[in-house]
């Protein structure tokens, strides 16, 4: 027969259920280790990490994060083109990154440097999606930085433009 459990008379019942929720929800806030092939690490200033010194991602945790869509023009393709995928200000937020300064490394080892303010000011998103199409590396995939071009004309710039790494692979948080 189970013993009855009575908190003290200092804990109220609402503190003891909130506590046991929090408790039973914890492990989901942190960042679960990937269970299909890493397409996205984040090293360097991240506090959340899951992988050797790293947060690393798969594809269903980067399309379990809330996702984002807009069409925008692109010296890349010759017609507006839809992106989607999750804002960059959330993927750094899922790896809780402290930084000013990303290095971007696509797996053609082209680097760009992102200011992480641009992530704040503007909705750049990690593209897995063109098109509703997953992105193959052959069409510059399987993610793609990608700034809203159309939204303002500041973005229509070659810094910009330069920032837009497709084939990411890596993001290094200074």
């Amino acid at each position: 027969m189970p013993i009855p459990f009575s908190p003290p008379k200092s804990v109220s019942r609402r503190a003891l259920v909130l506590s046991t929720v929090l408790l039973l929800l914890a492990p989901a806030w942190a960042l679960q280790p990937p269970t299909g092939t890493v397409i996205l690490t984040i090293s360097g200033k991240v506090g959340e990490m899951n992988h050797a010194g790293a947060a690393v991602f798969d594809l269903a945790m980067l399309e379990a994060l809330p996702q984002r869509s807009f069409v925008t023009s692109t010296p890349w393709y010759k017609e507006p083109t839809k992106f989607t995928g999750p804002l960059l200000r959330d993927v750094l937020a899922a790896a809780k990154a402290q930084g000013t300064t990303l290095e971007a490394m696509a797996i053609n080892d082209y680097k760009t440097s992102i200011p992480v303010d641009d992530a704040r000011q503007f909705d750049v998103i990690v593209a897995h999606r063109v098109n509703d199409q997953p992105i193959s590396v052959r069409t510059k995939g399987p993610l793609f930085i990608i700034y809203p071009f159309d939204t303002t004309p500041e973005l229509k710039a070659s810094k910009y433009y330069g920032r837009s790494a497709w084939q990411l692979k890596s993001l290094k948080v200074d």
